[in-house]
């Protein structure tokens, strides 16, 4: 195997997905400190300096610029170490499958092929022929976000083995609870000492953000007064009924099944109850800020509705924004950062697409933390699912992708 596939494979087969239930803990899983070490041994294997795993299960080193490049601005690659924690994630035993067209077959479980095909994937059709990362069916792989992890560490592997391909100083990051919305927030910026950076977090090759949604995280509460159903007329208050009528007030046509592009959503994350208590969790997300900050007024105006309709306050709601549209920082004088992963991509043969990103990423976190951080593909597809694969030949490419664009940042920016 390509020393990248290697690592990819030996990262996957590593537990660490995170836990939104526990994530008043950093990591919110122990299993992240085990993904963490693993890395970090990786690194100091390099000769990386300073490596360091702290508390948190954040994992940072230093690599120093190539001859001639030391006096160029610190660039930094950030990746995550956690895995989507909607599907299971522990015992996951990736293996490559050789494509020739029709189904990709992750395994059988149950009696029942578990796969894709052209109908859902029809990007299968110019992937006849490749080696792709599977898992058995049965699990995610965690190609979101070990795709991005093994290609970074492969980068600074060519370095080790190449000292003279040309780049400027990289701090690399590799950080804990991504997937639940927390990812770069102890990340000591300070310590790092970069001026610009990448995440690579993105899903097909060539894909390429420097927007993302403004991101809120809403807590809906509900308290009722139980009673015996006999004699229940005109004093049970079911709170979880209370819960459902809710729900219906907000549009059904902006949940994220029905929405794409710049459409924002409203989505129900998880809910639970019975007739004394219940509670539902939602994300609201908007590229636009006035429209995000409509989307949280409108849950504030239904939780009072149904208030109303109660005649008392058996409702209440928390809401907590959790990151913000990156593109007002990126576009704001850091716009070499799109154009040089442009040219990056088409050194190497590939179009760049740009998309405005659906998700979150530590680069939305980065940038209003003063560390300006577009996300450039890794490289996966079908992510959070057990559906999900990564094909070889754009693992391996994403490395190439890199190093083209280090190189570019082997040269004062103002003359490019």
């Amino acid at each position: 195997m390509s020393d990248v596939l290697d690592r990819f494979v030996k990262y996957c087969s590593v537990t660490s997905q995170s836990d939104p239930l526990t994530s008043d803990h950093v990591p919110s899983t122990p299993t992240q400190h085990e993904m963490a070490k693993v890395v970090a041994d990786d690194l100091r294997a390099l000769g990386a300096e300073d490596v360091c795993v702290d508390e948190h299960a954040y994992v940072t080193a230093q690599w120093p610029a190539s001859e001639g490049c030391e006096a160029l601005p610190h660039l930094c690659l950030c990746a995550h170490l956690d895995t989507a924690w909607q599907t299971k994630g522990e015992n996951v035993h990736p293996h490559v499958v050789h494509y020739d067209g029709g189904r990709l077959v992750m395994g059988t479980v149950d009696g029942e092929e578990i796969y894709c095909d052209t109908t859902t994937n029809p990007e299968l059709d110019r992937m006849k022929g490749w080696d792709i990362v599977v898992s058995d069916g049965t699990t995610l792989i965690g190609g979101d976000d070990k795709a991005g992890v093994a290609e970074i560490v492969a980068l600074l592997a060519r370095y080790r083995n190449d000292p003279s391909i040309p780049h400027p100083a990289l701090a690399v990051a590799f950080v804990p609870d991504e997937e639940i919305g927390h990812g770069a927030a102890l990340l000591d910026l300070d310590a790092l000492g970069c001026e610009w950076g990448y995440t690579l977090d993105g899903g097909p090759l060539g894909e390429f953000s420097y927007e993302c949604f403004n991101a809120a995280e809403a807590n809906v509460r509900a308290r009722g007064i139980s009673v015996h159903t006999g004699t229940a007329k005109g004093i049970m208050v079911n709170a979880s009924e209370a819960i459902m009528r809710f729900h219906q007030l907000l549009p059904a046509a902006e949940r994220p099944e029905y929405t794409e592009g710049y459409d924002g959503f409203f989505y129900l994350e998880r809910m639970s109850g019975d007739c004394e208590s219940a509670q539902a969790d939602y994300i609201i997300r908007d590229h636009d800020k006035a429209l995000f900050n409509r989307r949280k007024r409108l849950i504030e105006r239904a939780c009072e509705q149904v208030n109303e309709e109660l005649g008392d306050t058996y409702l209440s709601v928390e809401i907590h924004d959790t990151y913000q549209n990156m593109a007002d920082v990126i576009l704001d004088g850091n716009e070499h950062l799109v154009e040089n992963a442009r040219r990056a991509f088409e050194e190497c043969g590939h179009e760049m697409k740009i998309i405005p990103m659906r998700g979150g990423t530590d680069g939305a976190q980065l940038c209003y933390r003063g560390l300006p951080c577009p996300n450039i593909s890794a490289g996966y597809y079908n992510a959070h699912g057990v559906r999900e694969f990564v094909p070889v030949p754009e693992l391996e490419g994403m490395v190439d992708v890199l190093q083209a664009l280090m190189n570019l940042y082997a040269h004062p920016q103002n003359e490019q």
